[in-house]
């Protein structure tokens, strides 16, 4: 029997729509693939009566049930695996894949992890600082204009999601650690890589991009998140450490 997407753990992510119509029409799309879980992070005005006026009666219930945040990473914190959605390549933005490429990959991992579907707003999509927040990043093919309504690339997601079943055997994918696991690791790591001068003071995410790309190939399970944070708190006390015993040898001035 072909193995399918647990669609009851993925959830799409609006970050900062601008139109209330845009959501409406996600909500159904997501209807037509067979999502429930939607949430706006700081919408624009948001107008629920525009909203379902574009998802129409059979999407209703996604809209009036549909969470709101004001914070991203607040969001996201409950997470294991965040996908986000660029139609810019290069830079910052690695580690892309397609919409059906992606899909497969998820069907060994979303029955035991919670999945974020996220997008970015109409006019610029996702920044720089957002897609810190992803493991991932899907691009959609397109013939030279790659600029979509925020529900059609919804729905291209979806459909994917929905669409892709697999018989070949997968290696099953534990509990991921929670993009909260993740950020607070994150926050250690630049934490101890600043005071031992690897990265640069002035601009350290910059070159702490270069690590989240590299664990989220990985993708760290929470127990493996737990070690690196130990291994930051050791070195951090032999820093520390190694001073005291300079000022109490007289090495190093107090």
């Amino acid at each position: 029997m072909a193995d399918k997407i647990n669609l009851k753990n993925v959830s799409i992510v609006l970050n900062r729509p601008l139109y209330s119509e845009n959501v409406g029409a996600a909500a159904r799309a997501m209807r037509n693939m067979g999502f429930e879980r939607l949430v706006a992070v700081n919408p624009k005005d948001f107008d629920r009566d525009k909203a379902l006026k574009m998802a129409t009666h059979g999407a209703s219930d996604i809209v009036n049930n549909m969470h709101f945040s004001d914070d991203l990473k607040r969001t996201l914190s409950s997470y294991h695996y965040v996908i986000g959605t660029t139609a810019r390549l290069g830079g910052q933005r690695q580690v892309i894949q397609t919409p059906s490429k992606l899909a497969k990959n998820l069907v060994s991992l979303a029955p035991e992890n919670q999945v974020a579907l996220l997008f970015g707003p109409e006019d610029r999509g996702l920044s720089n600082e957002d897609i810190r927040y992803c493991h991932i990043l899907a691009n959609i093919p397109t013939a030279g204009f790659s600029s979509l309504n925020l529900a059609q690339a919804v729905m291209i997601l979806c459909y994917e999601l929905f669409i892709v079943e697999t018989d070949e055997e997968k290696p099953f994918t534990p509990r991921l650690a929670g993009r909260h696991e993740l950020d607070g690791m994150y926050d250690q790591l630049k934490d101890i890589l600043v005071k031992i001068s690897y990265i640069n003071p002035e601009n350290p995410d910059y070159s702490l991009n270069k690590l989240r790309y590299f664990f989220s190939r990985i993708q760290l399970r929470a127990k493996e998140v737990s070690i690196i944070r130990g291994i930051c708190r050791q070195i951090d006390w032999y820093g520390k450490k190694c001073f005291d015993d300079g000022r109490k040898t007289g090495r190093i001035d107090s």
